[in-house]
């Protein structure tokens, strides 16, 4: 059946020419199909070619279905209530509409789409309540939101006076401008990355008619900069094409000024002197103006840098602003960047450190000022098992209790953060604080969400690295709250232990960009792989240094240790110590080295025997107990085929120990020697080897 949708005259007669085809709007509604449904039902999910939800009021499930695609499409039926029907009766059902309001049904739809039903009519059915009778409008722009549902609409009057203007706030259903104030052609300018603003939708109507992406603020050079909202243009060029009067130079000055702030770079494309007065984009477009040329002619607006005199900052007394992690590790504004390897416990770290902060309690001597709104986007760990390690915290119940509406935390999100990603993330994180900014926003980790722009660089490549700190992580900072704290997460690269000793830092990927960007950095490592201890690294640009700490979990909470268990008053004696224990490993290894080119192998016990007070080694017990250690790090294994070694009637429970790259002399040949069996780091345990080609340490390098 085709349907239409009948506007009446005074007599309450159908005009034909203003009747609208049902089906032309059931066709828009099926080429958007999935935006339909998570608009209705948010709380749905896509599989098999179908919509799942567990009812019409939209509780997760999967007893009511919607089919996506075939002679279906848009039909569904709830297999709890047998209750079923197409699109329409969808939208009728989920939005409450009783039968004898269809025509009210798709007037809500015609908005949402963006207004299939042509203007004429859509201006006659939209109740407007202009206190004043201006007559009938001579021109009519509808502004719409990057969903193509419209916000506003604004009406030109031509009157004896010259023009006026009206707006009606179509979700207010108020004749009043909407606050903010939207732009103009928003679904178009969201997704271009250069922009033409103009004073007016005339102007910007003719533009967007040759080719070009513009726009204008509501009411063009009579605009309020501080009412209008200019998100849509953060991170684009914007250049700013003024009418032809000195009104038009001065907005576009004005605005300019604005703009730099928000857009990533800004220019004012002046008409030439000759043109007439109010000269602008549609006459232009009129006389076949070469338009493109302009345009390259549009000069650089140059933005004041904050710069004061030493005078200016003797002079203020103002306070300080509080830190968001005393002390001084997160500023407002800030960015902190907190690393370490794989196992070394930074997810569990970070999550009992932001619930802390989320509760505004101090966690290992690092404080906010208040509890704090964060929001966690962490990009590794999938629902359940975020789930998992939230309920096994110790964390007494009233920190919790207090954190649990300041911290939200994403599941494992598969995405990237360019500029669909970005946007996403915002209204995400706008959902759970439309009515303040978080005062905390984290990434984790880095590598998981990176985005280097077109050139696609790495997280390693430098300038891949400034791409990503400041289009997309600053981008957003700017859209949600520009005093917001960033903390990102990273993993380090490979560093040797002297190198970690003397710049813990260097371990970041993308070191360079990364330390010019960053306010405060924070490293986990664990000094031994053996050992539970954790240090605590910090480097502070807006501070006094933080001393490292020594942190540990112990039944399940973390702990700060004191710094006496590093022997800090008898440091030199323990290094002293340390030293001649790495020195009595050097020569044991290299001893068992050159003994093999002698053709001389021996068991544990046998060497020794043999070098018992010889080269500064000491006692027997004393080499055993090396050996013991070097072979639990991985630098001692063993080689139980005896017979290769003419040691048949040795008997030995590990066998002949060798290192890497051991040379046998053998009937005047040099045979390698590879282990067979290494000892388990953990049990004990003499086990078999893998791969007697590769050689593997326990405790070598700080990894990935």
């Amino acid at each position: 059946m085709n349907h239409t949708l009948d506007f009446n005259d005074a007599n309450n007669q159908p005009k034909e020419k203003e009747r609208v085809d049902v089906e032309l709007i059931r066709q828009a509604l099926l080429s958007r199909i999935e935006d339909v449904l998570f608009y209705l039902l948010p709380s749905g999910h896509i599989k098999n070619s179908c919509f799942h939800i567990g009812s019409i009021k939209g509780e997760a499930g999967k007893s009511l279905i919607v089919q996506l695609a075939g002679e279906k499409q848009g039909h569904w039926f709830d297999f709890a209530t047998n209750q079923g029907g197409d699109i329409f009766a969808l939208w009728e059902e989920v939005r409450g509409y009783h039968k004898s309001e269809f025509n009210k049904l798709l007037l809500e739809i015609s908005q949402w789409l963006g207004s299939p039903i042509p203007p004429e009519i859509q201006q006659k059915t939209v109740k407007r309540n202009f206190t004043d009778d201006l007559g009938k409008p001579t021109a009519k722009w509808d502004y719409f939101d990057k969903s193509n549902k419209l916000i506003a609409c604004v009406y030109r009057y031509d009157t004896e006076d010259g023009k006026e203007f009206r707006v009606w706030d179509v979700k207010n259903r108020k004749a009043k401008s909407p606050d903010p104030r939207p732009l103009y052609n928003i679904p178009a300018i969201t997704t271009a990355k250069k922009i033409i603003l103009v004073e007016g939708e005339k102007s910007a109507d003719s533009l967007i008619a040759y080719g070009l992406t513009a726009t204008t603020a509501m009411f063009g050079a009579n605009a309020p900069i501080n009412k209008t909202d200019w998100s849509p243009l953060i991170g684009k060029e914007v250049i700013i094409w003024p009418d032809n009067d000195e009104a038009g130079k001065e907005y576009a000055q004005k605005v300019a000024q604005h703009l730099v702030k928000v857009a990533s770079f800004v220019s004012i494309a002046n008409p030439a002197k000759e043109k007439p007065e109010k000269w602008d984009g549609a006459d232009a477009v009129k006389e076949n103006f070469n338009i493109h040329h302009f345009l390259e002619t549009a000069k650089g607006v140059d933005s004041k840098l904050p710069s004061y005199s030493i005078s200016d900052f003797l002079s203020d007394n103002s306070p300080m602003p509080d830190d968001l992690i005393t002390p001084r590790l997160l500023t407002p504004s800030g960015m902190l960047l907190i690393g370490g390897a794989p196992k070394v416990g930074k997810s569990d770290f970070l999550i009992n450190f932001l619930i802390h902060l989320a509760a505004g309690e101090s966690f290992l001597g690092l404080k906010p000022p208040r509890p704090l709104r964060i929001f966690y986007l962490q990009a590794e760990i999938s629902y359940h098992y975020v789930r998992e390690r939230i309920k096994k915290l110790n964390i007494s119940k009233d920190t919790i209790f207090r954190s649990s509406q300041n911290l939200i935390v994403t599941s494992r999100i598969q995405m990237i953060l360019n500029d669909q990603g970005v946007d996403a993330a915002y209204r995400t994180i706008r959902h759970y604080f439309p009515d303040q900014p978080p005062d905390i926003l984290c990434i984790d980790p880095i590598r998981n969400v990176f985005d280097g722009g077109n050139d696609n660089g790495g997280e390693n490549d430098n300038n891949a690295m400034l791409f990503f700190l400041q289009n997309r992580v600053e981008k957003l900072r700017s859209m949600l709250n520009p005093d917001m704290g960033i903390i990102l997460c990273h993993h380090t690269k490979k560093i040797k232990k002297k190198d970690l000793e003397d710049d813990p830092f260097q371990a970041f990927s993308g070191a360079g960009s990364l330390r010019s960007f960053y306010t405060s950095g924070l490293i986990l490592h664990r000094p031994n792989e053996l050992d539970s201890k954790i240090n605590l690294y910090f480097e502070l640009r807006n501070g006094t240094a933080i001393p490292k700490k020594i942190i540990e979990k112990f039944e399940g909470t973390w702990t700060e240790l004191s710094p006496f268990s590093e022997r800090i008053i008898q440091q030199n004696y323990g290094q002293k110590l340390d030293a001649e224990r790495d020195r009595k490993a050097d020569v044991i290894l290299q001893l068992i080295a050159d003994e093999a080119l002698k053709g001389n192998v021996y068991v544990g016990n046998q060497f020794s025997e043999k070098f018992e007070n010889e080269a500064g080694l000491g006692c027997k017990t004393t080499i055993d107990d090396r050996i013991s250690v070097l072979a639990t790090k991985g630098y001692i294994k063993f080689n139980r085929n005896l017979s290769e070694f003419s040691l048949q009637k040795v008997k030995s429970k590990y066998g002949v120990i060798c290192v890497e790259g051991m040379m046998f002399k053998k009937d005047e040949q040099m045979i390698p020697v590879f282990p067979t069996h290494f000892k388990c780091p953990n049990t004990g345990a003499v086990l078999p080897v893998e791969n007697p080609s590769i050689w593997i340490l326990q405790n070598e390098e700080v990894s990935q």
